[in-house]
């Protein structure tokens, strides 16, 4: 992997060699830059080769074999006769879970009727085979994930297992759920929700909260909040603590910081205390609109609740002190943050980067890249996609195309955003030829899409082109 570039390194190196005219406060230095004791190099990659060769060699030595039958047609009578030909093919009697990897097989094809029909042969032709819960919730799987439009084949299967003598259970119900809402049949899910809490088991908590982030995410806050108020009132089934954590996390994403208030006092009067993740989230919430202040405010409502700060507290409130153009005070917060015992991490230092570049202080975030990996701290891409937009952006191209060549070096992925601001700057000063190459890079790394890649170079060479024609570019 490459080193990072002599010029980074502000302990050893003269900060003349990045500025023109070094300030006062700096130190006398030597003409002759001695070594560092230890090179700071760019963390290396993880070798990928050997973890999965260990593995594989893990998995075939602990995994039992799956069943080997893969079947290409829905039919019901060639489905028989494979079957026919594995049974006759083992003198042994095959074990429950084979067999329901040889009916998960078929039935992901099939249709319902067809599944629960071969089934039935299954069971009559094997006699040593008897299904338990799990084979009919294969079954149930699969028939929410039909593209019909309504659950009569959710319905079927139901009843079909309440004929063997399996009730449905929480279990069922979780099943069901997911993979409505994995078929995107959020609707078919609330309704299942409510069918099977009325006749059978209403579903556990993990269950319900899932569905209330899935209705988060694809329905509006009105329907949540009525699908809640109706589980309460028909069946008792009452929001709990991260029930309400998924409510303001879901407000904070949409900015609506006055309904997080109030799910906030809402989640006090139903008696739960709110935890350092409910916290971080609002905190998240207010950093996202950039006002620092009240982000600070939650801090400061946290150490008053007893409720001691996490890692991620800091991180997000540094980040959203530094967005906002208050790196001073998120300075502090990072001295804060390692009297308390947390650690800053790439995030912590990659925040504070993006920071001092936004106010046009890109040596000061070149320092904190050494000061970072001094503490032991690896930068990641990110760290490195923010410098190099910082870097261009401030107009230190040749400190950039250092840092890019670092990165290249690294194997790591160039972001869409520094990507864009490298280029420009590229050709700005006239180097084109530089500029294609970094678009080779992003193609040959697979660093986002090509068309994305290939369309801001060409906007970039267009405006190269029109700038000429006015006399403002070289």
């Amino acid at each position: 992997m490459g080193k990072i570039p002599a010029s980074f390194r502000t302990s050893t190196v003269p900060m003349a060699t990045l500025l023109k005219n070094p300030p006062a406060a700096l130190p006398n230095q030597s003409t002759v830059v001695e070594p560092p004791e230890k090179p700071l190099h760019f963390p290396k990659k993880k070798s990928q080769l050997s973890g999965k060769s260990k593995a594989k060699k893990t998995r075939t030595a602990t995994e039992s074999p799956k069943s080997p039958v893969f079947f290409n047609s829905p039919s019901l009578l060639d489905a028989k006769k494979i079957f026919a030909s594995i049974t006759t093919t083992y003198p042994t009697p095959l074990d429950l879970r084979f067999h329901n990897a040889v009916l998960q097989s078929y039935s992901s094809i099939a249709t319902v009727n067809n599944s629960i029909s071969f089934l039935r042969h299954m069971t009559k032709s094997q006699p040593s085979f008897s299904p338990d819960r799990s084979t009919y919730h294969i079954l149930l799987s699969q028939s929410c994930k039909s593209p019909d439009s309504d659950l009569s084949d959710v319905h079927q299967i139901l009843n079909f297992m309440v004929t063997h003598g399996f009730t449905p259970d929480q279990v069922t119900t979780d099943i069901a759920v997911r993979s409505l809402c994995s078929a995107d049949r959020g609707d078919d899910a609330i309704e299942l929700v409510k069918e099977l809490s009325f006749k059978h088991s209403p579903p556990d908590s993990f269950t319900y909260n899932f569905i209330i982030r899935h209705l988060c995410k694809t329905r509006s806050l009105s329907t949540v909040y009525n699908f809640i108020d109706e589980l309460q009132n028909s069946f008792q089934l009452k929001p709990d603590l991260v029930t309400y954590t998924i409510l303001i996390d879901n407000v904070c994403n949409g900015k609506n910081l006055r309904e997080a208030t109030r799910l906030l006092g809402v989640l006090g009067e139903a008696g739960f205390k709110p935890d350092c993740y409910v916290y971080n989230t609002i905190m998240k919430g207010y950093c996202i609109l950039d006002k620092g202040s009240e982000a600070i405010g939650v801090y400061n409502k946290m150490k008053e609740e007893g409720i001691e700060p996490d890692l991620v507290t800091y991180n997000t409130l540094i980040f959203g002190l530094s967005k906002s153009g208050r790196v001073k005070e998120a300075k502090k917060f990072l001295d804060i943050m390692a009297e308390m015992g947390h650690f800053p991490d790439a995030v912590t230092y990659t925040s504070m980067m993006n920071g001092l570049c936004r106010e046009g202080n890109a040596l000061g975030a070149l320092a904190l890249l050494e000061e970072m990996e001094a503490k032991g701290c690896s930068p990641n891409s990110c760290t490195y996609n923010t410098l190099l937009h910082g870097l261009c952006k401030l107009r230190m191209l040749e400190r950039g195309i250092e840092l890019y060549g670092v990165m290249k070096s690294g194997g790591m992925k160039l972001e869409k955003a520094s990507y864009a601001t490298f280029v420009r700057a590229l050709c700005k000063e006239g180097r084109v030829a530089e500029a294609y190459e970094a678009f080779d890079y992003v193609v040959e790394s697979k660093s986002f899409d090509d068309v994305t890649a290939y369309t801001t170079l060409e906007s970039t060479l267009k405006w190269l082109r029109k700038a000429r024609e006015q006399g403002l570019a070289a």
